[in-house]
């Protein structure tokens, strides 16, 4: 049973951290690379359509972590999969007080309401998002050697 736990868990962070890294180094800079109207409002539809689905893949990631800590508690390399859940946690809590302000604003834009500094506050989320995509391959990574 522990051992579907690992695959489970593994494969549900693997795919989320692949998500989150092909927002930041294919999706954003395709859209940025697009005319000032399409590339704003492909970011309005992804930040709705993302900002949807990730709070649950995020949380239920960290729940999958937790099980894992606590099913395999004696065991050796529960430190790492404890500190990987640490740093889900970091990366909920970095979502909360940094992008998911950004992206609630960012997703109700249209050409036509958008405010006039909305380049600046989208690469702000790209930086915060550069650094919440470490955060999670640094925790993938721990969960991977978990399993060594």
């Amino acid at each position: 049973m522990l051992n579907a736990l690992e695959v489970v868990t593994i494969v549900v962070v693997g795919l989320m951290v692949g998500v989150e890294f092909s927002v930041a180094f294919v999706i954003n800079p395709i859209l940025s690379a697009l005319p000032e109207d399409s590339g704003q409002l492909g970011r309005s539809h992804g930040g709705r359509m993302l900002g949807a689905v990730m709070p649950v893949w995020y949380i239920g990631s960290l729940v999958l972590v937790a099980l894992w800590a606590a099913a395999a508690w004696h065991r050796p390399g529960t430190g790492l999969v404890v500190t990987a859940g640490a740093l889900l946690i970091l990366s909920v809590i970095m979502s909360l007080l940094l992008l998911v302000p950004i992206n609630n604003r960012g997703k109700t834009w249209t050409p036509e309401n958008r405010p006039a500094d909305w380049k600046e506050q989208a690469n702000r989320w790209d930086r915060y998002h550069y650094v919440r995509v470490a955060v999670i391959i640094a925790a993938f990574t721990l969960l991977a050697a978990a399993l060594a």
